[in-house]
């Protein structure tokens, strides 16, 4: 009996029902090996590895795999779209006021929505996206000093 390999970053992409250009393959190992990663910065990874690329080849790159399921994008209030490769779970975000810096927080309840709305007005509710704002802490150590 041989033991089962996870997938190739390019047979992911193709079971997604998408193609796998060398762009798409960079971007999503890019973003899975980043932490909440800003376009500007998803676009320099993926220079890094596979030579130049337009800014909008990386949103349009983005937008499919936002749309297959293969990467989330969240954006905190008052800051541009950042993107992470942990998808399909039930997770949320804890937000840096200061420094914008995000880092996740597994979900206290357990399953999507996790949270019950006080008025539902009709809706079928599949998921609450949670955001915590503060100080990390760097931040918070560099005010108290």
């Amino acid at each position: 009996m041989t033991a089962s390999r996870p997938p190739t970053t390019a047979e992911e992409l193709r079971g997604a029902g998408l193609r796998a250009t060398a762009a798409r393959v960079a971007l999503l190992d890019t973003v899975r090996e980043g932490d909440h990663l800003g376009v500007d910065e998803i676009a320099r990874g993926v220079r890094e590895r596979i030579g130049h690329v337009s800014v909008q080849a990386v949103y349009e790159a983005l937008n499919a795999l936002t749309g297959a399921g293969l990467v989330r994008r969240i954006e905190p209030a008052g800051s541009p779209a950042r993107y992470e490769g942990r998808v399909g779970d039930n997770h949320h975000h804890l937000v840096c006021r200061s420094c914008g810096r995000v880092a996740d927080v597994d979900c206290a309840v357990g399953d999507a929505p996790c949270l019950t709305a006080s008025d539902g007005h009709g809706f079928v509710i599949d998921e609450a996206e949670v955001v915590y704002w503060g100080l990390c802490p760097g931040c918070s150590t560099a005010r108290s000093t």
